[in-house]
């Protein structure tokens, strides 16, 4: 929902302004409290409709205004000297070799002709490498540990490829999607976590390393090119809570993808996105997607699971990044480990499958799956192909007692 402005508002926008000269000491002073991107807007918005300083004040000391720039430019710098240190030193250290934002390959973003199927995307999210789900506590309808994850993983890669080539055989392909949207590593965030998972963090960030090496690879032979972007989620972080501040430069998942980029980096099959936030944004000809892992949207109940949250979490970003000139067409989300997809909605499936807090929670039975699809250079988003990673299976035989007669 809009709120429309009033005209005092917007007049009382522009007279701070020019009182105050910097945004952020004219929001402080506003009689309609709102943080610096709402008094941003307004500003906007007034310019656009005319409005032009009436209430300018007496006398503006220039020295008190110098004072007040110097600062901002302090801040900024305390800033940008915090960002060096979570993003271009880390990454430095992990040798990579820029830090800029990649250009996305021409490949996928250029018109083809009439004859070509598109681009496909290979959704990987959810993985949650090194946890174990115990079958004994969920009545025998999944089990899953180290071993499980690599023949799953290897199962999705090699199924994907199967039906791409085999069942369009003529089809023609620039090259491949494969978006990783985060809680590729289960990590110790639970106290259970720690205690039942089948290998300290470590081991297993090295393990999963190993086996994206192998997917990507793979993918770059049969596809001939790959485009990676890549969110983090909420399992792979080190601290307590999720962070809105260096959300990423402490996170797991993270720093897999980092360390994916150096081994890549002469490879120029392979390109990465990484997101710097929780978001990344990339294009398929002219179709947009957000890639988000889905950890933010929360609520939902028993009769509609999580589509309520999801589908009011798709509205804020589509209305945030609108007023940002960043829109997008299609939300792809992870997190909720059931399958959805939708045109402007796509929700994954997990690699683990069906666990003991689901079991717990009364959630849904979901097999373990991850989404695949085919965006098309006119249509947009055409052949949806879910990837069912194993055979739903019956719950063990219920023990039942009779006697006779």
């Amino acid at each position: 929902m809009t709120i429309s402005l009033t005209d005092e508002q917007l007049q009382e926008a522009v007279d701070l302004l020019a009182r105050h000269k910097i945004i952020a000491e004219a929001c402080k002073h506003s009689r309609w409290p709102c943080k610096q991107a709402g008094f941003s807007h307004r500003l906007r918005t007034a310019r656009e409709a005319g409005f032009v300083p009436q209430d300018l004040p007496v006398e503006v000391s220039e020295v008190d205004v110098l004072k007040q720039e110097l600062r901002d430019v302090r801040l900024q710098l305390t800033q940008m000297k915090s960002d060096e240190i979570t993003r271009s030193n880390v990454r430095d250290w992990v040798g990579l070799i820029s830090d800029k934002d990649p250009e996305p390959p021409k490949w996928l973003v250029k018109k083809s002709s009439s004859g070509v199927m598109g681009v496909p995307t290979l959704f990987a999210s959810d993985w949650h490498w090194g946890e174990v789900v115990n079958p004994d506590e969920i009545h025998g309808v999944n089990k899953f540990n180290l071993d499980i994850a690599k023949e799953r993983c290897r199962k999705l890669v090699t199924t994907a490829v199967n039906l791409l080539h085999q069942e369009f055989r003529s089809a023609d392909y620039p090259g491949i999607v494969f978006a990783l949207g985060g809680d590729m590593v289960t990590g110790d965030i639970h106290e259970e976590l720690s205690k039942t998972n089948d290998a300290p963090i470590m081991p297993t960030v090295v393990d999963l390393f190993e086996n994206l090496i192998w997917c990507i690879s793979t993918l770059a032979d049969k596809f001939g090119k790959v485009y990676v972007p890549c969110v983090t989620g909420n399992h792979g972080r080190i601290t307590k809570k999720v962070q809105a501040k260096e959300r990423n430069a402490t996170n797991f998942d993270w720093l897999v993808y980092c360390l994916l980029e150096k081994h890549f980096c002469e490879d120029n099959r392979v390109q990465f996105n990484i997101a710097e936030g929780s978001d990344c944004l990339f294009r398929i000809y002219g179709h947009e997607y957000l890639l988000t892992h889905g950890d933010q949207f929360r609520g939902g109940d028993g009769i509609i699971g999580p589509l309520g949250p999801i589908t009011r979490g798709r509205h804020k970003k589509a209305s945030r990044n609108a007023a940002i000139d960043m829109d997008f067409q299609t939300m792809m989300v992870g997190h909720f480990h059931t399958l959805m997809q939708l045109p402007n909605l796509i929700v994954n499936g997990s690699l683990k499958g069906y666990d003991e807090y689901a079991y717990q929670g009364n959630f849904s039975y979901e097999v373990p799956a991850q989404a695949l699809w085919i965006t098309h250079p006119q249509r947009g988003i055409t052949h949806q192909m879910p990837i069912y990673l194993e055979e739903p299976k019956a719950g063990a035989e219920k023990a039942w007692v009779s006697w006779t007669k």
